[in-house]
């Protein structure tokens, strides 16, 4: 095995790459609900609709995004050439998204629809080559945890940029009370910095390694990923935490502004404290997994989430700023030690199922990673909508009690249950360092050899399968 140690600033342009996805991720976590029913106009119950129905794409684009980085390569690689050539549609479709036009209620959901479809292609077109990105950059493990430790560290400077920025340029005083307009331009700067950020990523990443990928037709590779189980796993865990993270990120702008009574600069405030949370918790992580097993990091700290959440439900009431503030900095804080051992970990599983079944399925096994995630994304986004309509929430009026009660329990004790199960799915994985040394150790014997391999020594003899 050959290690490639990165420098400083490859690290750094890698983790630009995830900066300007996360101009979109941050949005369709924190953003966009709160936009499409308190300023763009939708009923939540269309809204929820929409962000379920158009995440049904996904269930192509993915997994053939997937397919055409595994056929095709470049003199600029595999992956790379595709965050040049689809940086300023990325953005584009970023600006048009939240922009508000002059028409009546049903042009405008014809509008969102559109635009929506257009921005979760783009963000398909860029994402599925950028996560397979790590990949083929470095075989070193410590490596790939570092780099997406840069990686996930930068992508929440992106989301804190979005906390900041929006809420508080979207609502100044500039604008005279036109939020749509202020929405529009702050989220245009966004994707305006995404653009410079995918092609600083490009320019300042090189792709060293070429992994022979076998050629196999599009069933074959579903079955293939199919007796991957570690893959498997993650897909589970994926969906799960995506779902709390999102439904709880949606929910936080209507927490500040209704439950606890907060203006525009409280709003962006409580937004940020959740991402400043969330970068520290990249650094500790880092620091973490030195001395301590990443699987059971990963395990042990959404179950904690799912207790911290029941936590502030119970003793956070309407109005108890610092309180909330202080529980909903702990939350964010541990539910992202786990970010930086997941994103590695999916690599690593798709070297498990080479070893496993003798064929490396890689794009198809991120882009059905990617899918899940944006699966979450969908069905979170739905989750909201339906719950703020059962809940009898309004946009701008003081909410009922059952409405701030809703609004309570899907910032805590509803996202919290899926973390909780996370850790509970997460007993099933396996590939800690050790065991990945093994794997990669036996990857490179001879394929005679191999054959002769049984699959379960992925995991060296005397490892617990639950971690």
């Amino acid at each position: 095995m050959s290690a490639h140690k990165l420098s400083h600033l490859e690290k750094i342009g890698f983790g630009a790459g995830d900066m300007a996805v996360n101009v979109v991720i941050s949005a369709m976590m924190l953003i966009i609900t709160f936009f499409y029913t308190d300023v763009y106009g939708m009923k939540p119950s269309d809204m929820a609709l929409m962000l379920l129905v158009v995440r049904i794409l996904d269930a192509i684009t993915d997994p053939l995004m997937g397919m055409i980085t595994d056929k095709y390569t470049s003199r600029w690689g595999r992956y790379r050439p595709y965050l040049l050539v689809f940086a300023v549609p990325f953005g584009l479709s970023v600006f048009l998204t939240f922009s508000t036009p002059d028409l009546d209620y049903n042009a405008k959901l014809v509008w969102a629809y559109s635009t929506y479809i257009f921005v979760t292609l783009m963000f398909t077109a860029v994402t599925i080559p950028y996560i397979s990105l790590i990949g083929v950059l470095t075989d070193d493990p410590k490596e790939r945890l570092s780099a997406n430790g840069y990686r996930l560290f930068f992508a929440k400077i992106a989301a804190f940029l979005v906390t900041i920025i929006v809420p508080i340029l979207a609502g100044a005083d500039y604008w005279q009370g036109d939020r749509a307009a202020g929405y529009q331009a702050a989220m245009g700067l966004m994707a305006v910095l995404a653009v410079l950020f995918f092609l600083f990523c490009f320019f300042t990443t090189t792709e060293r390694l070429e992994h022979q990928v076998d050629k196999q037709p599009l069933a074959q590779q579903f079955a293939l990923l199919l007796k991957n189980d570690q893959w498997l796993v993650l897909c589970g865990v994926c969906v799960l935490g995506t779902v709390g993270y999102v439904v709880r990120g949606s929910v936080a702008l209507y927490y500040a502004k209704y439950y606890l009574g907060g203006d525009t600069t409280l709003q962006s405030l409580f937004l940020s404290t959740g991402v400043g949370a969330a970068i520290l918790s990249m650094v500790a992580s880092t620091w973490i997994t030195k001395v301590y097993c990443k699987v059971k990091l990963f395990k042990y700290s959404q179950m904690a989430v799912g207790a911290l959440s029941l936590l502030m439900f119970v003793l956070v009431g309407p109005g108890d700023v610092v309180l909330a503030f202080v529980l909903f900095f702990l939350i964010s804080f541990v539910v992202d030690l786990h970010a930086p051992v997941f994103w590695s970990a999916i690599a690593e599983a798709v070297d498990y199922g080479e070893h496993k079944t003798g064929q490396r399925v890689a794009g198809l096994s991120f882009g059905g990673i990617s899918f899940c995630q944006k699966a979450g994304m969908g069905v979170a986004g739905a989750v909201v909508g339906w719950l703020l309509a059962g809940f009898g929430y309004q946009p701008d009026v003081a909410q009922s009690e059952l409405a701030l009660t809703g609004i309570a329990l899907m910032l805590t004790v509803i996202p919290g249950v899926f973390h909780y199960g996370v850790g509970v799915l997460m007993q099933r994985y396996r590939i800690t360092d050790a065991a990945y040394r093994q794997l990669l150790a036996e990857l490179q014997v001879t394929p005679v050899a191999r054959q002769a391999v049984p699959a379960s020594s992925a995991v060296p003899e005397g490892t617990p399968t639950h971690a």
